[in-house]
């Protein structure tokens, strides 16, 4: 097939915070995206909130730069696993991959997973090692790093044989050695003309595009974006579309969007090799071919890998509900997680067994609580559960689990602790070695035994510890995992917090709410250090009369509450327990309120289960 010369398609993989979306910023800067005097956001890729405030890259997004006479479209990749829908769908669309590296961390375990998506398509990488002026980083030794990484990853020969290119994203320069004057980024765009293929197509067929991701735009609603496998498409076409099952239906095409720096612009045309997009769908989704041709054959499309846990959504039913947010109703917010569901291919969305609830599966805590955190943002008020890993069964009737590789790199003076950790949440630690900066551990564990684990390793190693894992099989149920050892303070009245009752009720635990707050029967108010829960009194006013007292009133010296993230949150809580998420709240409560319903029920339980 032949190549359309002109044009470079590449995606950027990075672990978190390695400055990717800091290169794509200097790329668009030095190809003259952007002009001298224009006021450019920091991490301009980052286009979602959530996106800059996390650090992370959620949704994959395109740009292009042009530099010469080349067109380079760059696809930036989220850096977290829980996103990999989004990843794999990426490397249908590209040619070539920039795998960008901490002259520091060297490469890290999310980096493995999207690096090891792009060498099963056959993708070449280019290797950005960045940050090399950062202080203590070793460069050569992360340039060996790679290599082995690219050997254990079973790269093909070309593959291993990649070229390196150093620099710092932030400052703006690129060089071929490290010895080489640092001034601008033009090695990295040589470097991609040269070693990146142009996109595979073919101009005079008909026109055909696999859909690889879907944008919405509040003037004509969906847009279709893809590469153009062959032909060329322009608005008022008339086109069919294949579904997955091998479907067909005719639609019109009202626009095309070629992207240009970050902005998308309407373009007369889209040519064979580009990566455009399509409006004019009542109804599109990814993974369907659109064609010219009636008679071709559909495009293949990419498998993801399963979804492993669940949660629940619920309709926000406390006191205080409708207070905070503008969407509130079951309609709302099934409307809106509909919506979702056709942008994000790999959650999965159904109506719960009660009214007002509803069940999302996906990939990872983080993609729900993604969601979650941009609906609060939007207006939303939903109540929801903790994780719940999805079980399957065995041929022989034996229950399976989901387990994760999980990747621990620590200072060695916390080892023992987070190894203790590890062994009651059943982790089996597979390999374990020393490197200059501690130990690295790689443990085989449940999906079920890594939820809270992040939070318990942040703490016991005072933030100096990093993590990362990636699903790895189905494999037998492991038993009772106990994460959470602690009960909690229940308040049994509704009313704002008082400093008088609060200071009472710290003696008995960590309190997670301050003085003037609003609180509610069956609201979690604090933790008991015990595993029982106790009912407590958060609203009690001082008594006044009209005695003076023999002594000066007390001062009220309140610790400071224990406030939640929402990922933190979620993980805290048990089975028995929802998060109220509202524009302005986080709050922590009972699935049941009332404290003799609440006790009726685990009678009932208890009964069944005797």
């Amino acid at each position: 097939m032949p190549t359309i010369a002109h044009i470079r398609n590449i995606a950027i993989i990075a672990h978190v915070d390695h400055g990717k979306t800091t290169l794509v910023d200097q790329l668009l800067r030095q190809g003259g995206a952007f002009r001298e005097n224009q006021q450019v956001a920091e991490r301009a890729m980052d286009s979602m909130d959530l996106e800059r405030e996390k650090g992370i890259t959620i949704k994959a997004k395109n740009t292009s730069v042009h530099w010469h006479d080349y067109i380079i479209n760059i696809v930036d990749t989220p850096g977290h696993a829980d996103f990999g829908g989004e990843v794999e769908r990426v490397m249908k669309m590209v040619d070539g991959v920039l795998l960008l590296v901490d002259a520091y961390d060297g490469p890290q375990a999310q980096t493995r997973f999207v690096l090891r998506k792009a060498l099963q398509q056959g993708l070449r990488p280019i290797v950005v090692i960045n940050k090399v002026d950062r202080e203590n980083s070793d460069p050569m030794k992360v340039h060996d790093q790679v290599l082995e990484l690219l050997m254990e990853l079973e790269a093909t020969e070309e593959q291993f044989n990649c070229p390196f290119v150093y620099g710092s994203a932030k400052n703006g320069f690129m060089v071929h050695e490290l010895e080489d004057e640092r001034k601008d980024m033009l090695p990295l765009f040589q470097m991609i003309v040269d070693n990146i293929p142009g996109p595979e197509a073919e101009p005079d067929e008909p026109f055909k595009m696999l859909v690889s991701n879907i944008d919405w735009n509040d003037f004509v609603g969906r847009v279709a974006l893809g590469k153009v496998s062959s032909g060329k498409i322009q608005a008022g076409d008339s086109i069919f579309v294949f579904d997955r099952e091998g479907n067909k239906k005719r639609t019109k095409i009202t626009k095309v969007f070629t992207y240009s720096g970050l902005t998308s612009s309407d373009s007369p045309v889209g040519e064979a090799g580009d990566i455009v997009g399509l409006a004019g769908f009542e109804d599109v989704d990814i993974g369907v071919t659109l064609t010219a041709d009636e008679t071709a054959e559909p495009l293949p499309f990419v498998e993801i890998d399963p979804p492993t846990i669940s949660m629940m959504f619920a309709v926000n039913d406390g006191p205080l509900a409708g207070q905070d947010g503008k969407y509130v109703t079951s309609r709302q917010i099934r409307d809106r997680l509909a919506r979702e569901q056709k942008i994000n291919i790999s959650l999965r969305i159904s109506d719960g067994e009660f009214g007002g609830t509803f069940d999302i599966v996906a990939r990872g805590a983080m993609q729900v609580s993604v969601l979650v955190e941009t609906m609060r943002r939007e207006g939303y008020e939903i109540l929801v559960s903790r994780p719940k890993v999805i079980t399957k069964k065995s041929d022989d009737g034996e229950t399976l689990e989901p387990y994760e590789t999980l990747w621990v790199e620590t200072p060695d003076e916390c080892l023992g602790d987070i190894m203790k950790n590890l062994a009651s949440r059943k982790g089996r630690i597979d390999n374990m070695h020393q490197t200059a900066l501690g130990t690295n551990l790689e443990v085989t564990i449940t999906t079920r035994g890594l939820i809270g684990f992040e939070f318990d390793l942040l703490n016991i190693s005072s933030g100096r510890a990093v993590m990362s894992h990636l699903f790895k099989e189905y494999s037998p149920w492991a038993g009772e995992i106990r994460t959470r050892n602690t009960g909690t303070l229940v308040s049994m009245d509704i009313g704002e917090s008082t400093g008088y009752s609060l200071m009472a009720l710290q003696e008995r635990g960590k309190l997670f709410i301050g003085p003037g707050e609003k609180t509610y029967e069956g609201m979690i108010v604090g933790e008991n250090p015990r595993k029982e829960d106790i009912p407590v009194n958060p609203t009690k006013a001082k008594k006044l009369d009209n005695m003076r007292s023999s002594g000066k009133d007390d001062n009220v010296q309140l610790a400071p509450p224990l406030r939640f993230s929402l990922e933190r949150a979620l993980e805290y809580i048990s089975s028995e327990e929802y998060v109220e998420a509202t524009p302005n709240h986080l709050r922590l409560r009972k699935r049941i309120l009332n404290s003799n319903e609440r006790r009726k029920a685990e009678k009932r339980e208890a009964a069944l289960n005797a």
